[in-house]
């Protein structure tokens, strides 16, 4: 395979994740230290914001069809703004001091998704949250449904389920 370079992008991640604090890896939950099945997500809100619209979309933004961006920020607002909601109630949690491990949950396939789940391991004592921007959205029936698969990893502990919307901020 000529011509093909073979760099090793471990040390440029390192840097974007310690020194400039743009991305950060995501251990799948419970998952040990040396997990090889980590993921990366863009942790600056204005970069996130920028590839998830301007980046994606910049043909259209080149030909001067803001209207079309428009619609798609418009149609992609809900999702996209809870995605910040859910980061900023984790900083709320993280900032509390009162957690050992505080990340979000999504199973094998990609179909069980928790936004939140923070473990107190001192006190024996785990929270579900599921956050939504409208608080008539939040189920804390269908979340103890998709906690199911993880509860088990707690055996002894004290679970609770909450939600979090925009009128807790």
């Amino acid at each position: 395979m000529e011509g093909i370079l073979n760099i090793s992008v471990g040390g440029f991640l390192d840097r974007l994740e310690k020194d400039f604090n743009l991305i950060k890896r995501i251990r799948p939950f419970m998952a040990k230290e040396g997990s090889r099945n980590n993921r990366y997500k863009i942790e600056d809100n204005f970069l996130n914001f920028w590839f998830r619209f301007n980046y994606k979309y910049r043909s259209a933004i080149e030909i001067s069809n803001f209207d079309y961006v428009r619609d798609i920020v418009e149609r992609d607002d809900e999702t996209y703004s809870g995605m910040v909601l859910e980061k900023y109630f984790s900083q709320q949690l993280t900032e509390s001091k009162q957690y050992s491990n505080i990340q979000g949950y999504r199973d094998n396939k990609g179909e069980n998704e928790i936004d939140i789940i923070a473990v107190n391991e001192r006190d024996k004592r785990v929270e579900f949250y599921e956050v939504k921007r409208n608080p008539n959205k939040i189920s804390l029936e269908r979340l103890k449904q998709k906690s199911l698969k993880v509860t088990d990893k707690f055996p002894g502990f004290q679970i609770e389920y909450r939600g979090l919307s925009l009128k807790d901020m």
